[in-house]
């Protein structure tokens, strides 16, 4: 087997360092090389973008694009196994026993990661796309939805480009985040849809919402219910949604599977 090439990716300038080093032998052995790092989440997109990698050691925790929006930001084909590191939260690491190719908890030991990538080597006939995709679901599955902070609303308001708009919930019909960025879709009056970007988390508009009416169906995507014109089966157990104005939203397989319970198809 020829060696893997590998991107480091965190916003620790010490903690790469110090992953650098524990490859070292690896590197010698033949078994990876070369080693390349990247800096922050947007860094490692552009990288990921660019270079063809086989293995990416990724922080979960990142400023700006965490490590879970790297992996829906690069594109298919360029996906490499992904290896993540991690200090904390116990619902990741739920999720990366079941589907990860591996996960390492910080301070990451020699042994450890021995493990981790004769586990990327026994794996490299599998198809990454696939198993990154289990993955995210499977982070649906284990990540609680947040709770009502309240009755839900009937309207709020959004900034735009000089004044305050009043938005009648009913008139949402999807958010989405991308980058950090929640995206709110608005239709009135029968008119295409209007796109605002709001300074609220997508967990925060969730949770005032009416439940009823809307649906979270992946962890970056909130839809109306009511807005669902189209259910297109997808790869993995997944459904493309297609709403009302043409929108196009992929729902998580967990997700879609509570979809069909709760359309009662």
């Amino acid at each position: 087997m020829s060696s893997l090439r590998v991107l480091i990716v965190d916003d620790e300038s010490p903690a790469r360092s110090r992953l650098r080093r524990l490859l070292d032998p690896f590197v010698e052995a033949g078994r990876l090389g070369p080693v390349d790092e990247a800096a922050d989440g947007v860094e490692a997109v552009e990288t990921l973008s660019e270079t063809d990698y086989d293995l990416a050691f990724l922080d979960v925790r990142m400023p700006e694009l965490d490590g879970f929006g790297v992996i829906e930001r690069i594109p298919p084909g360029r996906r490499p196994d992904v290896v993540f590191t991690t200090a904390y939260d116990e619902y990741a690491i739920q999720a990366f026993e079941a589907n990860a190719t591996d996960y390492l908890l910080k301070p990451i030991n020699a042994e450890r990661l021995e493990k981790a990538v004769s586990r990327v080597e026994d794996r490299r006939d599998e198809d990454p796309d696939a198993r990154l995709a289990d993955l995210l679901d499977t982070l649906d599955e284990v990540v609680p939805t947040p709770a009502a902070d309240g009755p839900p609303i009937e309207r709020f308001t959004v900034q735009g480009r000089d004044r305050l708009l009043v938005v009648e919930a009913a008139e949402v019909i999807a958010a989405e985040v991308h980058d950090g960025i929640t995206s709110l879709y608005v239709v009135s009056e029968g008119k295409t849809a209007q796109r605002h970007i709001v300074s609220f988390t997508l967990d925060a508009l969730e949770s005032r919402l009416d439940p009823d009416l809307f649906m979270r169906v992946h962890r970056n995507a909130l839809v109306n219910l009511s807005a669902i014109r189209e259910m297109i089966p997808w790869f993995s157990g997944r459904y493309k949604l297609v709403l009302t104005t043409g929108h196009e939203v992929t729902a998580s397989r967990a997700r879609s599977r509570e979809l069909r319970s709760r359309l009662a198809l």
